[in-house]
């Protein structure tokens, strides 16, 4: 599944790039002394919500792809349901 994999590799590239900017910005704000937990968090929702607004594309195309692979199998399903009814007959 190359969609996922092009998501996910954007998807991680966006929060780490958004977690070195939260912490370049908060230790310009704190001295040097950077904290672990809260630019980890920032870059957490900072990342996400831009994802919701870079990442469209790519998550429509990964949205389209799991959607034709469920309709492929549930498909496959219907047709060996049917075939299995009309052997019982």
């Amino acid at each position: 599944m190359k969609e996922f994999a092009v998501y996910t590799g954007l998807r991680i590239l966006l929060f780490v790039a958004s977690l070195i900017t939260v912490m370049l910005i908060w230790s310009l704000f704190t001295d040097g002394r950077v904290s672990a937990i809260w630019p980890v968090v920032i870059a957490f929702a900072v990342s996400g919500v831009l994802s919701y607004f870079l990442l469209n594309r790519q998550r429509d195309a990964f949205a389209r792809k799991v959607e034709e692979r469920a309709s492929r199998a549930a498909s496959a399903f219907e047709q060996r349901n049917a075939r299995e009814d009309t052997d019982d007959s």
